[in-house]
């Protein structure tokens, strides 16, 4: 029997572990983006490295820091939406998820955030992103250590 064909092959094994880290990547972003879309800053804030850096718009200075960052999502908030009732979703896709010597992951995926209005049923899909982010574990959890979304229309310009 060919040790090539064999499941136990370097090469099938390596499949094996990314397919359970993309797994595991997805599920990370998965509840992070579930605390951002109920604009619970502090849950979300916690799935960051306690010194992260977090660059979310082109009209805010990026912050370090969990406390930082949960203060910031807080007050976007509070700035963009306060006088407008609005349920905003964020939907990442196009994931691509790659492990680094040293540990750590780094990803890049594609985000389009809908919001939705009270008596309006169809959401506004704005804007469209390009998200890079440097994940690593702390006490075997993945966190996020730096974050950039960079918006289409920034690419465009």
């Amino acid at each position: 029997m060919s040790t090539a064909a064999h499941p136990g092959t370097p090469a099938s094994v390596r499949q094996t572990a990314q397919s359970g880290l993309y797994a595991e990547v997805q599920l990370f972003y998965a509840r992070q983006v579930h605390h951002l879309d109920a604009v619970r800053a502090q849950e979300f804030a916690a799935t960051f490295a306690e010194d992260a850096l977090f660059a979310h718009s082109p009209d805010a200075p990026a912050v370090r820091g969990r406390a930082n960052i949960a203060a910031e999502v807080s007050a976007y908030n509070k700035r963009r939406f306060q006088a407008d009732p609005v349920q905003r979703r964020h939907w990442f896709t196009m994931l691509d998820v790659r492990q680094q010597a040293d540990g750590s992951v780094h990803t890049e995926f594609y985000a389009l955030v809908g919001t939705t209005r009270p008596g309006e049923p169809r959401p506004v899909i704005a804007p469209s992103c390009i998200v890079r982010d440097v994940l690593v574990r702390e006490d075997g959890e993945l966190r996020t250590l730096s974050r950039k979304v960079t918006q289409d229309q920034e690419l465009i310009g």
